[in-house]
């Protein structure tokens, strides 16, 4: 149990959020756009090493850029592993200012908190901005924790190209983050990750705050159709090879049949869809598009894939078209640690702060971590379920709650001096 108040500093932690919102906004289009290793996004990252500074933490980069600020344990007998509170701060295009931002910040409030009380943990807390979470310009997304994780290897993911025909690696030696740290080199005994929820569930069940005990697995495809382009007046229905209808076809297969088999777990997304030559009057000799699915449960993950892989054979074959599948994300459904889960809802019962146990859909960097170390999240609310998006907002007062059950966790895991 601590020996010294620690108290969080709510109104900083909200002039943060808004001073790295300002990061990257754009005043035309709404909301702001720090891509992964742009020069927006170095200037981020250049405010949050700033701050971290100014913590007097030790700063540390690693090989894939990701960011360490490092409050050093009391003491280093028994060489205990760190607590290690982290998220990201790359964002999609006219993003809002809380995705990732807010879990990195809340983090850097709760060493504020120890500077502010002069205590000093008896096991080492690292602030970590991890590299190319939200995968706009580089895939897969998670790549900075992946890489921590040992789920990909470092060399391979520096040789990645983008979106824009560069390679990742280059694009961190032009910012000035490749670091010389050996990703994973510093393994956490635990890892907390706090976050907007980005759905819907938290305001319509009128909750405050969400442990998060789960979360969902996730397969991303690209499937490209290649059929015969002729006229759309003259060729009988019969005789076409329609790269858009088959296309079409299977989007809505997704939804009736994959989806539909459990549509309690099961979501399927085409996000991104192109077809060629893309004219009014001409029958598509090619389209493609992705598909996102995602289940909590790896089983029903699995039958969801196997649909759809039956399904193109079968719509293939019908209507004479080939069709070729690239997988471009394959992440298994993740449990966090049920005793960190119990402390967050402990936590908030403290705090006389409503809760709810729930499953995050969204991919985020806990679900990395939890390969090498005991992980949980805790959610606040997003207004309307909104995110990725300028409209993206939860009340400030939520913020704060969520930055309390944090440091109230944290607290209750570390002793300090």
């Amino acid at each position: 149990m601590p020996t010294k108040a620690v108290s969080l500093d709510g109104q900083h932690l909200l002039a943060q959020i808004h001073a790295l919102a300002a990061v990257g906004a754009d005043a035309e289009a709404g909301g702001r756009t720090r891509i992964a290793l742009t020069d927006a996004e170095k200037d981020g990252r250049d405010l949050v090493v700033q701050w971290m500074r100014e913590l007097r933490l030790d700063v540390r980069v690693d090989r894939i850029g990701n960011i360490f600020g490092i409050l050093q344990a009391a003491t280093d007998e028994g060489n205990q592993r760190p607590l290690m509170i982290g998220s990201h701060i790359d964002t999609v295009r006219n993003a809002g200012a809380l995705d990732g931002c807010y879990g990195v910040l809340a983090g850097l409030a709760i060493v504020r908190a120890y500077r502010k009380a002069r205590a000093q943990p008896m096991r080492a807390i690292i602030i970590a901005a991890f590299t190319n979470e939200e995968g706009v310009r580089y895939q897969p997304d998670m790549m900075g924790s992946l890489v921590y994780a040992g789920g990909l290897a470092v060399d391979e993911a520096l040789a990645t190209i983008g979106t824009d025909g560069t390679r990742l690696g280059d694009e961190l030696e032009r910012i000035g983050y490749a670091g010389l740290l050996e990703p994973g080199s510093m393994v956490p005994h635990e890892y907390l990750e706090l976050h907007i929820e980005q759905g819907p569930v938290l305001e319509a069940e009128d909750r405050l705050i969400g442990v998060v005990e789960n979360l969902q697995g996730i397969s991303w495809q690209k499937i490209t159709v290649h059929g015969t382009a002729n006229h759309a007046g003259t060729t009988p229905t019969r005789l076409r090879h329609d790269a858009g209808y088959v296309a079409a076809a299977i989007v809505a297969f997704l939804r009736e049949q994959v989806v539909g088999a459990a549509p309690e777990t099961t979501l399927a997304t085409t996000g991104s869809l192109h077809l060629e030559p893309d004219v009014v009057n001409v029958i598509p000799r090619k389209a493609t598009f992705t598909v996102d699915l995602r289940d909590p449960d790896e089983s029903r993950l699995q039958i969801a894939e196997k649909r759809l892989a039956d399904f193109l054979v079968e719509i293939a074959r019908r209507e004479g078209v080939t069709i070729e599948t690239e997988q471009l994300v394959r992440f298994e459904p993740v449990v966090f640690d049920a005793g960190l889960a119990d402390e967050i809802e402990a936590s908030a019962q403290r705090l006389g702060l409503s809760h709810l146990r729930m499953t995050s859909g969204a991919g985020h960097d806990a679900q990395m971590i939890a390969r090498i170390a005991r992980a949980a999240m805790i959610f606040v609310p997003s207004r309307g379920g909104v995110s990725h998006n300028p409209r993206e907002h939860t009340d400030d007062e939520q913020l704060i709650h969520g930055a309390r059950v944090l440091l109230d966790v944290v607290q209750r895991r570390l002793a300090v001096a």
